[in-house]
């Protein structure tokens, strides 16, 4: 995609030479680079995947009887900012709607919600009045596909997809009148909780080289100029996902790290990795591929060094609250960030190459070295010589000692020696911080 496609496709976008990355309402989202996604819905009550009304080609009828047994009793939207805040995130987004169309608020255009549960209250009132009384942003993930709706059609990805009559089945049903349901239950989101910093429209995958997909649904099924409309209609400010399949404010990387800052058309754009805790969005009781506080550390801090943003997950049980597993990895993060979160507010990639294991991040004239690898005594960073007045360890501002090592002169029994020019050497304790990742901050040179 060009950067004039980019500009026009996307409503709002109305210059040619518009920059993504210089757009200043995306300044909050470049500088935080942290947040908390929240998958939750009836599918925590099966508690095995959240597909799961696609993946046992369960019917209508009988997902519906988990609306009957919803009953959140430990749901505290306090506790999930107080949580998310420890862990050094600074805005969360919720699942108003996933695609067993099971909503969470108050919707006056359909009888699922969580309304007509035992429950009875509006959790995504509860879910914003708590993120924004915490001083977070508040963010929506509203789904296109909708399993439920009598108006969707049938497709290659629909639980009802191996029915001998699933073709047959999309008689009578009209996607427009199901485009038209969907608009207004944006509207409503949109409209009847003050300001909105963010959504996270999902998904659009119209057969194509990315989608093998019968009846496969994209820009045309949603709307999606018009959607895109009203989104910057009711929210100015709001950040909008890629995921229309027409450009919005930044893309989204899924499950997967990416290997260098993200570009359209070589133009460097914002983005963001959704990653979850074990592989699985929603509450998977017996799901152990836990990653550990490590690995979501050194996830966080790639991300960044490519100029990226992690949307990190939780599904929280059907009780409604975070299980201790999801508990512990928030708790380890901020423990991490409580002493390293300067190299990433604010912070970036670098234009300085770094040695192997190691990531930069940059803010301003200080250059952060995570060290994914803890080196025996020294650490050689190629190309700083004469560039760093300073070095220390962050976790605990210890100053580390540096030295230009002579490139002619040959390393020999205890002696330093054989790296290339312009090299700097900084002599490291022999025992590692006790951090999940060690980070050297660097003061350069004006």
């Amino acid at each position: 995609m060009s950067r004039r496609e980019w500009t026009r496709a996307a409503p709002g976008y109305v210059l040619e030479d518009y920059d993504p990355m210089t757009d200043s309402k995306l300044d909050w989202f470049i500088h935080d680079r942290f947040g908390l996604f929240i998958h939750w819905g009836l599918y925590a009550l099966g508690a095995r995947h959240e597909w799961l009304m696609n993946r046992e080609r369960i019917t209508t009828a009988d997902y519906e009887r988990y609306a009957t047994y919803f009953e959140p009793d430990l749901f505290d939207p306090a506790d999930w900012a107080r949580q998310a805040k420890r862990a050094g995130m600074t805005y969360v987004v919720l699942t108003t709607k996933h695609h067993e169309g099971f909503c969470l608020w108050d919707s006056k255009l359909t009888d699922y919600t969580v309304m007509n549960t035992s429950y009875g209250r509006d959790i995504v009132r509860e879910y914003v009045d708590a993120i924004r009384a915490a001083g977070l942003k508040v963010g929506f993930y509203h789904s296109l596909l909708d399993w439920h709706h009598p108006d969707f059609l049938i497709d290659g990805l629909h639980p009802r997809r191996d029915d001998p009559d699933a073709e047959a089945q999309n008689e009578g049903r009209d996607l427009a009148r199901y485009r038209e349901y969907l608009h207004g239950q944006v509207r409503e989101l949109l409209s009847g909780y003050g300001t909105i910093d963010y959504i996270f429209y999902d998904f659009s995958y119209e057969n194509d080289d990315h989608h093998d997909v019968w009846g496969g649904k994209g820009r045309d099924a949603w709307g999606s100029e018009e959607l895109m409309a009203i989104t910057r209609e009711l929210q100015p400010g709001i950040l909008v996902n890629d995921r229309l399949a027409i450009p919005g404010d930044f893309v989204t990387p899924e499950q997967y790290q990416p290997s260098a800052p993200m570009e359209v058309d070589g133009v460097r754009v914002p983005w963001e990795a959704c990653q979850t805790l074990n592989g699985s969005w929603g509450y998977y009781r017996d799901n152990h591929n836990d990653k550990p506080v490590d690995l979501l550390v050194r996830m966080l801090i790639d991300g960044v060094s490519k100029n990226g943003n992690l949307l990190l997950n939780v599904g929280p049980t059907g009780r409604g609250n975070f299980d201790p597993r999801a508990e512990h990895a928030l708790e380890g993060i901020g423990e991490w960030m409580h002493l390293h979160a300067r190299s990433i507010y604010g912070a970036g990639a670098s234009d300085f190459t770094p040695p192997v294991d190691v990531r930069y991040t940059q803010r301003g004239n200080r250059l952060y070295a995570h060290l994914f690898a803890w080196p025996f005594e020294h650490l050689h960073l190629p190309g700083l010589a004469g560039r760093v007045e300073y070095a220390q360890l962050l976790n605990d501002a210890s100053e580390l000692a540096m030295q230009v090592i002579d490139p002619s002169i040959r390393a020999l029994n205890t002696g330093l020696g054989g790296q290339p020019a312009g090299t700097l050497t900084l002599t490291l304790p022999i025992r590692r911080p006790e951090v999940a990742v060690p980070v050297v901050e660097l003061f350069l040179s004006e």
